[in-house]
């Protein structure tokens, strides 16, 4: 699938060699119906995707400052992308200016912009005077707007054609506002360097994954190629010859076919008014002078608006606050393998000076200690230096340091992990980081952390306040806080290592399976600390093969040890395609570089060949399950590239024996290091060949976690790419929430914006929607409709997700079957005639296992943390709330239920009333679905019997939308947690306490009237019992003119009364260890029988007070199904959903403002 930008270039060779005189300019017809290509399909999901949420984030910067903006948009096309913002920040657009060289475009722009009518309002509809649309280019020569000044000046993908596109980019810089407002100039542009220059970027991202899809026939493809070409040829030949390479060079859509797949990246760049700043800063700072390798190809491919290479601690302040006021961020190159080392136009540091390594021989007057003081030697180390340089030096002292495998890796290797063949006796690097020096990105000082030996202690260090929460960060996740200058190991006896090799070629799965089976089991289970067995599955001379090296490390005080197992018994004879000397070796640490099966045995060897490589690493518990196996054995038999392998390193030891919240690396519970790893010919940089060798990577991640034997990711491969912010969400295990908060306080500002990716952090509690529905009800599709308009909520876009809790059984069920995933997954018909199948393969994995339902619904959850809005599809299970809210308690769970007729749902499965002696009378009761028909009743329902999105829309607008409004928050901010009240271990929620904060009880009174999913005139009396619901029921009775029913203790109502026995609620429980049984009463004849009644409550924890309530209206004449719950607050954590239905009582819609953890 080749690129937009790689179509053009064949398509004008093509026409080139054939005709080049030719050709003839696009029409404004030919170049709007080849627009419209673009923005149809997957080409609007780049829009939908990345380009809407990063302009709605860069606004809402801009717009939270002022009143009303000014916007100047180049090149918009018929209609602005500002159209679909956020209503909120779309009515901040005060003016509007645009530059619209097609006249076409720019008439149907104006009649867009006029486009209001009584049911919807104008795309912008604050602009008071009329836009100004100019119908023709936006060209450097042109003074007649540079006069005005604009908030923002917006190039989406219109600065093709510009051929100094630096100077349009300062042209528009110079029409931006005064500097202490804030103006931006924002570019979004496909596929392909912009190359400007040394211009600074403010923010830049990259959304690598996005596509165009185009029909495969002569006429569609006569409207594309010379839209991508830019000129129409005039000779039937070149046209012919254009479809043959867009049917050649373009990718068939198996999901579609008959349409072809083009790839189309996107990037995006701000620029503010300091973007021409670089020269203050190459004042105070030298530049690098070339000459650095940058071993990552993708950080190759970028144009750093410079490179620095500072000498000098003060030379990186000076860096930090140059960028601190510039309001830009930073990158930092050190050992050139990550892929966020370079950015395009932003300045890259270059530590490479830092290069200094000092064993030291601690003394106590040698070391200011701080809060982590140990004996035993020290190694200084400066952040430019690798991990080669560090272990030649230590060895030659008879000391190491436990880092990982390859000597060119630098610095955000030791600060991210560490991972090498010491650790199971040692630990990761980041354990053995003892000391740091930092460069704080919030003030430019320096900080000193742990222990930092006196002799190397910075002029002008401090330790700050919060030394041991940073120093924490530093070690596991280090590259996000700071610029680190130096850090000091705590170093350990230098061993040799025994090395031994086994390759063994598998004939097919079963072998697989055995294999490595045996080799887990039997090998790396039973093997001593000081021994580690790696493991490699890769593909050569037609075979499968499994790759083993085992290492023993052995110190000068220690004797080698045999063994504790025969390897070669269950593994067979040692590598015998290397002489024996070479199979079985004894190396030192720089040795070690070199004894890797993937540098010198591999493919015949990976470490001197011309290629590039992208990995991932996953960390997997017992991978000789037949699941894990699986799934490794399909990774290699889908590769793209020969030298596509999986390399398993060997974890637990002294790994796990650091607890998971010791340092900010939370993954400790692992058997083996997953690296996923694809590789290809260097030349092939930025091919097809190298896109479908990331994409493959990416797509082996995802199968992998999706198996409950994936325990995380390794962050220190993470880059800039955004597929990595899922991976990101499991990369620091429990910790993600802490860091991700951490990095707010300590890099506020972003400088260090583009380091390794971090877990979003959490700003508001979660919403989980369950969409439920009988077979063809339509619960896909509703669930599609509204996860794509969360991103449009009118008053805050939020990052919503659709997942199926049903994927996981269709795997399991695919891999025992052998039926076809991806059929299971989206062929209607060959899902139907698995159902019964699958429905009974799943039923016998429950009664094996009797909690899979809620391990499934947990691993969903847990997967998604990254969004706010999940959207959960494929669940059966009866009252999915009351079962599986405990399990959430800290998010708020609603059941949507989608049903549809008899007849609509026959009709989505394919299948005619007649033949199915369906009854086609219309609207026969028939063919109505049967609510009644459930024990529960579900939070929402939606009737799905009308084509098309609208009816969905509008149902999410009026029922969904205010689930996440602010207003709840704020009043869940009203309410205040109180530790260890009434007593230890308990936190108080004071829920009442709302109608004692200012306009505390007006919220909680209108949010209740409005969030009441029934109909108030319908309703007869509004029920309370003391003491909560006495505080808000009235003021709700009053609002909504309906008659209180109060419900008091035994003796404190007039005769006469009904009244039943009450069990102590949850907090009256303990409150008293002596609680007893209470009555409770209301007024006999108060409310008729068969009355309708809204029962109002403080909280909903066990259910006990709600479920008495129930029983003395029951005893009044009001049955349960005329009966509804609304609560201020609920504990899920109590499970009182459950025991209201075990009561009797399922049927009885529960509505709740709040939802808190805790109890």
């Amino acid at each position: 699938m080749a690129t937009l930008n790689s179509l053009k270039q064949a398509l004008r060779q093509k026409a080139e060699a054939t005709n080049p005189s030719s050709k003839q300019s696009l029409s404004v017809t030919q170049y709007s119906a080849g627009f419209d290509i673009l923005m149809q399909g997957p080409g609007w999901t780049t829009y939908k995707d990345f380009i809407i949420p990063q302009l709605s984030e860069l606004l809402a910067t801009l717009c939270t400052s002022r009143s009303h903006i000014s916007v100047l948009e180049i090149g918009p096309g018929p209609k602005s992308v500002l159209g679909y913002l956020p209503t909120r920040l779309r009515r901040k657009i005060g003016k509007y200016t645009a530059f619209e060289p097609n006249g076409l475009f720019a008439a149907k722009l104006e009649e867009w912009l006029y486009s209001a009518s009584l049911d919807t309002e104008s795309p912008l509809p604050s602009v008071k005077n009329a836009p100004d649309i100019f119908q023709n280019p936006f060209v450097l020569q042109d003074v007649r707007e540079h006069d005005k000044k604009y908030d923002i000046i917006l190039f989406c993908h219109s600065m093709y054609g510009m051929n100094s596109k630096q100077k349009y980019i300062e042209k528009a810089l110079g029409m931006l506002v005064e500097e202490s407002q804030g103006g931006i100039v924002v570019v979004f542009h496909r596929d392909g360097a912009l190359n400007l220059g040394s211009l600074v970027c403010h923010r830049t991202a990259s959304f690598p994954t996005g596509v165009v899809r185009v029909l495969d026939n002569n006429e569609a493809l006569d409207c594309f190629a010379p839209f991508v070409a830019g000129f129409v040829p005039q000779d039937a030949i070149t046209r012919d010859n254009w479809r043959k390479v867009c049917r050649a060079l373009g990718r068939n859509d198996g999901a579609h076919p008959g349409r072809i797949l083009f790839s189309a990246p996107d990037i995006m760049m701000a620029f503010n008014k300091h973007a021409t700043s670089l020269p203050d800063l190459l004042t105070q700072v030298p530049s690098a002078n070339g000459g650095k390798v940058v071993k990552n190809w993708e950080a190759r491919i970028h144009s750093p608006a410079c490179i620095v290479r500072p000498t000098a601690i003060s030379h990186v302040q000076k860096c930090v606050r140059w960028a601190l006021k510039q309001e830009v961020g930073l990158t930092i190159l050190g050992g050139g393998h990550s892929g966020h080392c370079l950015r395009p136009n932003v300045v890259a540091v270059d530590m490479g000076a830092f290069d200094q390594i000092d064993i030291i021989a601690t003394r106590d007057d040698d070391i200011d200690s701080g809060p982590n003081s140990d004996s035993g030697p020290l190694v200084f180390v400066e952040a430019g230096c690798k991990t080669g340089d560090i272990i030649r030096k230590t060895t030659t002292m008879g000391v190491t340091v436990p880092l990982g495998a390859r000597p060119s890796v630098g610095a955000g290797l030791w600060l991210q992990g560490g991972i090498g063949h010491l650790a199971r006796s040692h630990g990761l690097a980041c354990d053995a980081v003892v000391g740091a020096v930092v460069v704080s990105v919030v003030t430019g000082d320096i900080l000193c952390l742990g222990r930092v030996p006196s002799s190397h202690w910075p002029v002008g260090g401090v330790r700050p306040s919060n030394e041991a929460e940073l120093f924490w960060a530093i070690c596991g996740a280090g590259t996000n806080f700071g610029i680190v200058i130096s850090v000091t190991f705590k170093a350990c006896r230098a061993p040799t290592f025994s090395t031994r090799n086994w390759i063994v070629p598998l004939s097919d799965n079963l072998e697989a399976r055995q294999r490595l089976r045996d080799f887990d089991d039997l090998v790396a289970r039973k093997l001593p600390r000081n021994y580690s067995a790696d493991a490699y599955l890769y593909w050569d001379v037609g075979k499968l093969h499994l790759g083993v090296t085992m290492f023993e490390s052995i110190t000068p005080t220690t004797a080698s040890t045999p063994s504790p197992i025969d390897v070669g018994a269950i593994l067979g004879l040692e590598d015998d395609s290397k002489p024996l000397e070479e199979s079985s070796a004894t190396v030192d640490g720089v040795g070690l570089f070199e004894a890797e099966m993937y540098v010198s045995r591999m493919h015949g060897g990976h470490g001197g060949g011309k290629t590039s490589s992208f990995k991932r690493c996953l960390f997997l518990k017992r991978i000789g399950e037949v699941n894990v196996v699986d799934s490794l054995v399909a990774a290699i038999a889908t590769r793209p590239s020969p030298l596509c392998y999986l390399h398993l390193l060997q974890g637990g030891g002294a790994i796990g024996d650091i607890g998971p919240d010791a340092t900010a690396f939370g993954c400790r519970d692992w058997d083996f290091a997953c690296v996923i790893t694809s590789v290809w010919p260097r030349h092939q940089d930025g091919t097809e060949a190298s896109r479908s060798a990331v994409q493959w990577v990416y797509n082996v991640v995802g199968d992998l976690l999706s198996l409950r034997n994936c325990t995380g990711v390794y962050g220190a491969d993470l880059g800039p790419d955004p597929r990595d912010v899922v991976l990101a969400a499991k990369a620091f295990g429990q910790n993600g929430t802490e860091i991700a908060r951490f990095k707010g306080i300590s890099d506020p500002h972003r400088v260090l914006a583009y380091a390794c990716p971090l877990p979003k952090t959490p700003t508001q509690q979660k919403l989980i929607i369950l969409v439920t529905g009988e077979s063809c009800a339509g619960k896909d599709y509703c669930a599609d409709a509204w996860v794509s308009i969360f991103p449009r909520c009118a008053r805050k876009p939020l990052t919503a997700r659709v997942s199926s809790i049903s994927d996981a059984t269709k795997r399991e069920y695919a891999a025992a079957s052998g039926a076809d995933l991806g059929r299971l997954r989206f062929d209607r018909a060959y899902k139907e005639h698995h159902r019964p199948t699958l429905t009974v393969f799943f039923q016998e994995q429950v009664r094996q296992r009797p909690r899979l339902p809620e391990e499934h619904f947990l691993e969903v959850v847990h997967d998604a943390t990254d969004v706010e809005v999940l959207l959960i599809t494929g669940m059966r299970d009866e009252a999915p709330v009351a079962a599986f809210s405990h399990l959430v308690p800290d998010c708020r769970l609603v059941e949507v239920r989608v049903q549809a007729s008899e007849r609509e749902r026959r009709t989505r499965r394919g299948l005619s009333g007649i033949e199915n002696g369906a009854d086609n009378s219309k609207d026969s009761d028939k063919d109505r679905p049967n609510i009644a028909a459930l024990n529960y009743c579900p939070s929402l329902i939606f009737d799905n019997d009308t084509a098309g999105n609208r009816a969905a829309e509008r149902f999410a607008e009026r029922h969904l939308f205010p689930l996440v409004h602010e207003d709840l928050q704020r009043l869940a901010n009203m309410v205040r947690s109180v530790p260890d009240f009434p007593r230890p271990n308990i936190e108080f929620r004071h829920v009442l306490g709302i109608a004692q904060q200012p306009d505390g009880l007006a919220l909680c009174t209108s949010l209740l009237e409005t969030h009441f999913i029934g109909d108030w005139g319908k309703v007869d009396a509004i029920a309370c019992c003391e003491v909560g619901g006495l505080v808000y029921a009235p003021a709700l009775a009053s609002s909504v003119d309906v008659p209180l029913v109060l419900i008091r203790e035994a003796g404190k109502l007039p005769p006469p009364t009904v009244s039943v026995t009450k069990t102590s609620s949850y907090i009256s429980s303990v409150e008293s260890k002596n609680a007893k049984e209470k009555k409770m009463e209301m007024e006999q004849g108060v409310v008729r029988r068969g009355a309708s009644v809204v029962v109002v409550d403080d909280v909903l924890s066990t259910g006990e007070t709600l479920c008495a309530v129930l029983q003395l209206l029951n005893e009044a004449g009001v049955i349960a199904e005329n009966v509804s719950i609304m609560v201020i607050a609920e504990f899920p954590a109590h499970r009182g959903r459950q025991l209201l239905r075990q009561r009797g009582y399922g049927r009885v819609p529960i509505q709740s403002l709040l939802v808190f953890d805790g109890v």
